[in-house]
This record gives C-alpha cells, sequence and structure tokens, in this order.
C-alpha cells in the first residue's frame, strides 16, 4: 500500500504515546486515519509513554522549528543496577547498594548545568555508516560518542527503596537512559511531559493543532518559518555542492551537479513514513 502524502489537514498534532508501540507505530496509525504526510519532532522509545508532536500535511516542511525544542520528563530511575541499554530491556550489568538520599542529590547537582554525557549503545547513532542500536542486537561493542547536552532542571521528587522519581528538564537531543546510568541505574519508566511550550495535557490525538498557531508557540511566524526553511534548504544544496566538487577533484573528474539532499525538513527527524 502507498504510503499517504496528503497535505491535509496541515498542523501539529499531539499524541500521548502509550508504553509498548513504537514511536513510528503510533504515527503510522495517526497516519493511516488522517490519509496525510505525517512525520514527527523526536521519538520516544518503546517503553516510554508520554507526549509526541506529529507534524501533518505541510507541517512536515517546517519540521526544524520544533524538532530543536528542550523536553520535560518523569523518570523512575532504578539505583541498584545499570542495563546493558539503559532501560527495563536490557540486560542487568551486576547489582550494587544504592546511593544515600544525600549522596544521590550530590550526583544530581553534578549533572546540572552543561554536561557531556555518553550516547547508549541502543540509539539510533550512526557509527561507521550502521545505527547503533543494530549493532548492539549483534553483540558489537563500540565506543560510543560523548554528546554535550544541557540539563536544565534535575530534582527528586520521591526516593524510596533504591528507586529515584526524577523531574527532568534537558536540552534536545539527551538521553535521559544516559543520566541514569552515569547515576549508576537504569530508567524503570520514562514520561515526556513537554516538548517546548507544548504539554502532555493538551494531547488528543483526534485534533489538529493548526500550523500558524503552532508556530506562534514557538515564536514563529508562518513567514518567518518558511524563510527559515529555505535557507536551510539553500545551506544543504551548498554543502552537497562543495562535497560533490570535493569527491571530482579527489577522482580526477568533473562533477556532477549534485542533486538536493533536503526538502526544508531533517530526514530523521521528521521522515514522512
Amino acid at each position: 500500500m502507498a504510503i499517504p502524502k496528503g497535505l491535509d489537514p496541515t498542523g501539529v498534532i499531539l499524541v500521548d504515546k502509550p508504553g509498548g508501540p513504537s514511536s513510528f507505530a503510533v504515527l503510522a496509525g495517526v497516519r493511516a486515519r488522517t490519509r496525510a504526510k505525517t512525520g514527527h519532532a523526536g521519538t520516544l522509545d518503546p517503553f516510554a509513554t508520554g507526549l509526541l508532536l506529529l507534524l501533518s500535511g505541510r507541517a512536515t516542511r517546517l519540521a526544524s522549528c520544533f524538532v530543536g525544542l528542550p523536553k520535560r520528563y518523569l523518570t523512575d530511575v532504578d539505583l541498584s543496577y545499570r542495563t546493558t541499554t539503559g532501560d527495563p530491556e536490557g540486560s542487568p550489568l551486576g547489582s550494587h547498594e544504592p546511593p544515600s538520599l544525600a549522596e544521590l542529590e550530590a550526583s544530581l547537582a553534578a549533572l546540572r548545568g552543561d554536561v557531556e554525557l555518553p550516547i547508549p549503545a541502543a540509539s539510533a547513532v550512526k557509527i561507521d555508516g550502521e545505527r547503533a542500536y543494530r549493532l548492539h542486537r549483534k553483540g558489537i561493542a563500540v565506543e560510543m560518542p560523548m554528546r554535550r547536552s544541557r540539563v536544565d532542571a534535575l530534582d527528586v521528587i520521591a526516593y524510596s527503596d533504591g528507586i529515584a522519581t526524577l523531574d527532568v528538564a534537558v536540552s534536545s537531543g539527551t538521553y535521559v537512559r544516559s543520566i541514569a546510568d552515569v547515576l549508576g541505574g537504569h530508567c524503570k519508566a520514562l514520561r515526556r511531559t513537554e516538548v517546548g511550550p507544548f504539554t502532555i495535557a493538551e494531547a488528543d490525538a483526534e485534533r489538529v493543532v493548526p500550523l500558524e498557531e503552532a508556530l506562534g508557540r514557538v515564536g514563529l511566524t508562518l513567514a518567518e518559518a518558511d524563510a527559515d526553511r529555505r535557507s536551510r534548504a539553500d545551506g544543504d544544496r551548498s554543502r552537497a555542492a562543495a562535497q560533490a566538487a570535493l569527491q571530482a577533484a579527489e577522482l580526477g573528474t568533473e562533477p556532477v551537479a549534485a542533486q538536493s539532499v533536503a526538502k526544508g525538513e531533517p530526514a530523521a527527524e521528521a521522515e514522512a513514513l
């Protein structure tokens, strides 16, 4: 069956993802109902729940306006053992005595602000051209890169029997599983409560937030967002042309006109699936 590519309805759909299905399965369900081209502004792991921003119709062209928004989560971290994936789906990596509340608070304080965090092995980051999670499933151990992140909030809501419930506010692209791993534990549960100005309380898979309204909430007009899209597309074309010229110079051939590598939307974060 062909993937729907309709341009209506156009806007942002706020979905409360349940635990279990992948974000792409949730997206596919919405797309099947709307029959519109549909993308996303950031996924959640299958075990996680909470807010997904889905982009419908013409909104997929402006994904860059929503992809980089900060996120907020509630997570239960089991501090008695780590796992190979940083979540309940991984294999346990031994066990240890959970820290005291005072020790936990000291560890959290060290993680606030601008920090370098390891990217989990079970992630979509590419290592030598292949997704890290695929290498992990094959049992291939690789050295994962660090990622600079901003942690604006990391606070204890409750702590009992080695399980810490944390309120976490982070920059886009931050893995909460990495924070749990650095603390010596793993995410037992994870729920996204906010994406930029959008909250889980607003989630309604049947409602399409008009594009201009959604853009206004992130401080942009439709004209500004479209200008940003065009600027990004021009930059992508320039980089592609430069790369083609470099390759041609290395091969001693004439450069071939580079095809556009983008249409104003990040390929990974807003792929029209």
